[in-house]
């Protein structure tokens, strides 16, 4: 039987040349967390815990999978993400933190034009007006998110706007089983479309279904170009499907998405994207012709949201 400080030693060792002494030390307590359901303080506390054979197998094997370059995420099938858990595979992108960026600013503008005017039923969580005095104008918010890869979108915005109708496309039909777990773990109701956005054309028959209130999309933006300073072990281990624009223009999601808002965004809606940083001003130009329009930074100073309103 192996102790849990003799597995630490072996992390430290096997680990060494491709993570810092300091990502060793937070990758170990995570799996002692995930395995052990060990916290931090409880770790240091149990550094002389024999473990069983199974576990000391689990940590072994687990060493293996990081020595090849595999996202700790992937090997636990799961991340946090905005204070959520979220199930992860080889299928589906890792979020990152500039995705829960662009979150934040999706809920904080879409709460500001909510208190302004009230003209949606967001389903905010805070007191309502008077149910017996209800505006004519009310209708329900239908979001639009593009690219959905395991749903955190669509889901973390339905958590904070239960009664919006959202719907959220993928091209990868693997994906969108991972979005549907995501979604069902969290007990909301997402519309899932299988499909190619780049070559889907709107039913302009059917404007009514159509037309969106907010469209939100971090879609494939970087370019084949930039493949060589790509981590080998984000283009070995996340679907390139998410990472690469599918054509040498990196920005060919956005052009379709500036056109399709010209008659399925509606008056006043809201564009949320994450977008390439080396791209901004040209991304920008794309949205240019809308009443507002802003490219943002994210918290390290990178060009990587565009806000436009119609």
């Amino acid at each position: 039987m192996m102790k849990l400080s003799e597995i630490k030693t072996i992390f430290q060792n096997e680990l060494s040349e491709l993570y810092s002494k300091s990502e060793i030390e937070e990758l170990f307590s995570i799996f002692c967390e995930s395995f052990l359901e060990l916290n931090k303080i409880e770790l240091r506390q149990n550094l002389d815990k024999e473990l069983s054979e199974n576990d000391s197998n689990k940590f072994l094997e687990t060493i293996s999978e990081l020595k090849t370059g595999k996202p700790f995420q992937q090997i636990l099938g799961e991340t946090e993400f905005y204070g959520m858990k979220f199930f992860v595979n080889e299928h589906v992108l890792i979020p990152r933190p500039e995705t829960e960026e662009l979150l934040e600013l999706a809920i904080n503008k879409i709460q500001e034009k909510s208190k302004k005017n009230q003209v949606f039923n967001y389903g905010l969580r805070e007191p309502q007006p008077d149910k017996q005095q209800p505006s004519t104008n009310n209708h329900q918010l239908k979001i639009l998110d593009i690219g959905t890869g395991s749903g955190i979108i669509p889901i973390v915005l339905k958590k904070h706007f239960p009664e919006a109708e959202v719907s959220s496309i993928d091209i990868s039909k693997d994906a969108l089983e991972i979005a549907k777990k995501n979604a069902e773990f969290h007990k909301v109701e997402i519309n899932f479309v299988n499909k190619d956005y780049l070559n889907e054309v709107f039913d302009s028959s059917q404007t009514d279904n159509e037309v969106y209130d907010i469209i939100i999309s971090n879609p494939p933006y970087i370019g084949i170009e930039e493949n060589i300073e790509i981590e080998d072990s984000v283009k070995g281990f996340e679907p390139n499907l998410a990472l690469f624009s599918p054509t040498s223009d990196a920005l060919i999601f956005y052009r379709k998405i500036a056109e399709d808002c010209k008659n399925h965004l509606s008056e006043n809606g809201m564009v949320f994207l994450e977008i390439n940083q080396k791209l901004g001003k040209e991304t920008l130009e794309l949205f240019l012709n809308f009443s507002e329009s802003v490219l943002l930074k994210d918290i390290s100073g990178n060009d990587r949201m565009i806000f436009a309103r119609k």
